[in-house]
C-alpha cells in the first residue's frame, strides 16, 4: 500500500504505520510505502489512521525515462485492468506528485495529458467521463490513481481509500485561516451545521469557525475574551460572549447541537477540562475539536486519544481523528455523541 500525507509529515506517518503493525519499506516527501508481512499484527482499520489522506491499495510500480513511455505504460495498465468492467458514470482519474522536487509537477501534468490522449484514442466515451479530483468524503474509491514519487517512477492503482482530507476553498469574509480547518472537518465527518441548529464555539476569536456555522444558518454562541473579526464581527447569528471557555457551562437542561473547540492550549489541559465534561455530560450532539501536538509526542497523544478508556471511546463510538490538509502541528477530532 502507498500512503499519502501532508508534505513534511511523512516521518510521523511512518511512525503511525509502524505502531499499527505495518512494515514500512520506503518513505519520501509526503508519502510512505508499507506492506503487511506474514506474522505482522495489524490492529487498526485503515479508516482509523490519522495521517494518510489517500491510500493506494495494491498499486503497481511503473518506471520510464520519458513522458511518452510513462503515459503508454499507464494506459496499458489501465486498459488491462478494465477487462470485464463497465464504466457508465463519472470516475476519478487523479494524478498527484511528491512535493519538494522542482519540476516534478510539470512532468506529472505532461504524462497526464499524454495518458488522456491515448485513452481518448482507445475509449473516447470513458475518457470523457474522467474527472481529475478525488471524490469528497471518506471511504473506498474506484478509478485510476497515479502518484509520481520521482520523474521516472510512478505508482498507479485502481482502488484507493480516502481519509476525507482535502484542500478547501477560502471565503473572503472568513476572519482567519482556521476557517478552512472546520470546513474540511465537515467533509471528514460527513455532516455540517444546518439552519436552526445551535453551536457553542469555545475559544472562538477571531471567529473563523463561528462564521462557518453562521453562514449555514446555525445559531452560534462564541466564547472568547478576544475580538471577532471579518464576517464573524457583528453577524446576527453569532452571540459573542466575553467569557473564559474553561469556565463556561450550559444552563441546566441545555444541549447544543455542536461543540467547536480550537484553542491554543496544551492538549491534555483541553481534554481534561473541556472535552471530557462536555462529552460525559452530554452537552452537545456533534463535535469538531482541534488539539495541538507541537510540544508533545504526536504518537503518544494518538495512543491516548484512541485508548479504550478514553472519553471518545466511552462517549462517541466511531469518532474520526485526522491530521487535516489544513492542519499544522495538530489533530482534528470529529464525531457524534452516543445516542
Amino acid at each position: 500500500m502507498l500512503f499519502l500525507c501532508q508534505h513534511g509529515y511523512q516521518l510521523l506517518l511512518e511512525r503511525e504505520l509502524m505502531a499499527d503493525g505495518l512494515t514500512v519499506n520506503e518513505t519520501g516527501p509526503g508519502w510512505a510505502g508499507a506492506e503487511v508481512v506474514p506474522g505482522d499484527a495489524v490492529p487498526r482499520a485503515i479508516d482509523e489512521l490519522a495521517f494518510p489522506h489517500l491510500t493506494l491499495l495494491a498499486p503497481r510500480e511503473i518506471r520510464g525515462d520519458s513522458v511518452n513511455a510513462l503515459a503508454q505504460q499507464l494506459a496499458d495498465y489501465f486498459l488491462e485492468s478494465l477487462r470485464g468492467e463497465r464504466i457508465e458514470a463519472a470516475w476519478p482519474c487523479v494524478f498527484l506528485e511528491a512535493a519538494e522536487i522542482p519540476g516534478l509537477g510539470r512532468r506529472t501534468s505532461g504524462v497526464e495529458r499524454a495518458f488522456h490522449e491515448l485513452l481518448t484514442k482507445k475509449l473516447r466515451r470513458i475518457a470523457k467521463l474522467a474527472t481529475p479530483d478525488t471524490p469528497r468524503g471518506s471511504g473506498p474509491a474506484r478509478g485510476f490513481f497515479v502518484f509520481f514519487s520521482d520523474f521516472g517512477r510512478v505508482f498507479a492503482g485502481r482502488d484507493a481509500w480516502r481519509g476525507g482530507q482535502r484542500r478547501m476553498a477560502d471565503d473572503d469574509l472568513a476572519p482567519s485561516r482556521s476557517y478552512l480547518k472546520v470546513e474540511e472537518a465537515y467533509v471528514v465527518l460527513g455532516r455540517e451545521p444546518v439552519a436552526g441548529e445551535t453551536v457553542c464555539d469555545l475559544g472562538a476569536a477571531p471567529g473563523g469557525w463561528s462564521y462557518s456555522a453562521a453562514k449555514r444558518g446555525a445559531k452560534v454562541v462564541a466564547l472568547d475574551n478576544g475580538p471577532l473579526k471579518g464576517g464573524a464581527f457583528g453577524h446576527p447569528a453569532i452571540e459573542h460572549r466575553l467569557e473564559d471557555a474553561f469556565k463556561f457551562a450550559p444552563r441546566e437542561g441545555e444541549t447544543f447541537d455542536w461543540l467547536f473547540c480550537d484553542l491554543v492550549e496544551e492538549p491534555h489541559h483541553v481534554m481534561e477540562n473541556l472535552v471530557t465534561p462536555w462529552l460525559e455530560r452530554g452537552w452537545c450532539r456533534h463535535f469538531v475539536i482541534n488539539l495541538k501536538f507541537g510540544r508533545i509526542d504526536a504518537l503518544a497523544l494518538l495512543r491516548e486519544l484512541r485508548a479504550s478508556g478514553s472519553v471518545f471511546a466511552r462517549c462517541a463510538p466511531g469518532v474520526r481523528l485526522r491530521h487535516l490538509y489544513h492542519d499544522r502541528e495538530e489533530f482534528t477530532v470529529v464525531g457524534h455523541l452516543r445516542a
